[in-house]
């Protein structure tokens, strides 16, 4: 038993880090008040393209960075419907996530079940990655997995303790409040909707060159989702957001574990847990006062100057 869960710890950060990358840059768009649904076909893209320049030769993190600017290209017209033509934030995030999705298909063609490098494993802290049950999982991961988690706490720290965050946060709260005040409103969408967009190509990338070193159509296998409900459970925060992807990896990584123990619950069952786990706390979230307050008091809705 212990062996099972010592490898369930330790497989479990690798799942958990592009959840929280989407997350994170799905984070940065909403609290500028757009709401974007496209996450899955950017992240697919992301994915398309990393194990694309893998496969050309490029290093993996090369292929990584790749695979974030496609999640930003791909974008780019989402981006000018939504700040400067004002399109309804719903309809284009999933028009950008179909048009993405078969982009990656599409694209993707000659890169399928193409096996490749990626990154591996940092062994460090001495005597104590060999700790039982957590050495691990705390000190046997990719590089990705520590530099995921630095990011969320710079962002904590970047949202509400510099004057430029604090300027993002009033967009997404009052643009005519922010714009009022001399705040370039659209600016800030745009610069928080393309970092947002190279972190989620960048979740999309890492799951094909760090975690599987493989590119396969429909391997994002609903995360994107995942991580939208990831963003409410979190409240809009970046701390939080990293025990929310804690919870979500490790449902996902305890399917292969359960298999792998041999027990008798059926495949397709074991499959749902995660999107099941996503239901329960998109309903608990939806009856917590607590988490309605905390959402961006503009997100989704469109923001016209003349109606100040």
């Amino acid at each position: 038993m212990t062996i099972a869960v010592t490898a369930w710890l330790g497989a479990m950060p690798g799942f958990m880090a592009p959840l929280l990358l989407a997350a994170l840059g799905l984070l940065l768009c909403e609290r500028a008040g757009v709401l974007n649904l496209g996450v899955e076909g950017v992240m697919a893209l992301g994915a398309m393209v990393g194990a694309a320049m893998s496969l050309a030769g490029w290093s993996p993190w090369a292929a990584m960075g790749a695979g974030a600017l496609g999640g930003l290209a791909v974008s780019l017209p989402f981006m000018v419907a939504v700040i400067v033509f004002r399109a309804p934030q719903i309809s284009a995030g999933l028009a950008l996530a179909a048009i993405a999705l078969g982009a990656s298909a599409a694209l993707g063609r000659g890169a399928s079940h193409k096996p490749f490098p990626g990154l591996e494993n940092m062994t460090w802290g001495g005597d104590w990655a060999a700790l039982p049950v957590v050495g691990r999982m705390l000190f046997q991961q990719d590089a990705v997995v520590y530099l995921t988690l630095i990011l969320a706490g710079l962002m904590a720290l970047w949202l509400m303790r510099t004057r430029a965050g604090l300027r993002l946060r009033a967009v997404g709260e009052d643009p005519a409040t922010a714009d009022a005040s001399g705040v370039d409103v659209q600016l800030y969408q745009f610069g928080a909707v393309a970092v947002g967009s190279l972190l989620i190509g960048l979740a999309g990338a890492y799951l094909s060159v760090g975690g599987s070193n493989i590119w396969t159509e429909g391997m994002v296998a609903g995360r994107g989702w995942i991580a939208l409900a990831l963003v409410v459970f979190a409240q809009w925060s970046p701390i939080r957001a990293i025990g929310g992807a804690v919870l979500f990896g490790g449902a996902e990584a305890l399917i292969p574990r359960l298999q792998a123990m041999g027990v008798e619950v059926p495949v397709y069952l074991l499959s749902m847990l995660p999107y099941a786990l996503t239901i329960g706390v998109l309903v608990l979230m939806a009856l917590s006062k607590r988490a309605r307050q905390a959402e961006p008091g503009f997100l989704g809705r469109a923001y016209i100057r003349q109606d100040r």
